[in-house]
């Protein structure tokens, strides 16, 4: 499990993801959520500008990572 400190009250998906370290690209990120590889607190979420808050848990290709 990866810990993220966001930095103010959210993070973008595409953002984190990126910034965790799980993908290369803004453009890799947003074709993971686009196709449902991204799991938004237990479920699976499209939205790519979800604003995710300390707290949340984001899944993606077996990694999770908690935001705090």
């Amino acid at each position: 499990m990866i810990e993220f400190k966001v930095d103010g009250d959210y993070i973008p998906m595409i953002q984190l993801l990126k910034a965790a370290g799980l993908v290369q690209t803004g453009g890799e990120a947003q074709i993971a959520v686009q196709y449902g590889e991204v799991s938004y607190n237990g479920t699976i979420d499209y939205r790519k500008r979800l604003k995710v808050k300390a707290g949340d848990l984001v899944e993606f290709r077996g990694t999770t990572v908690k935001v705090i």
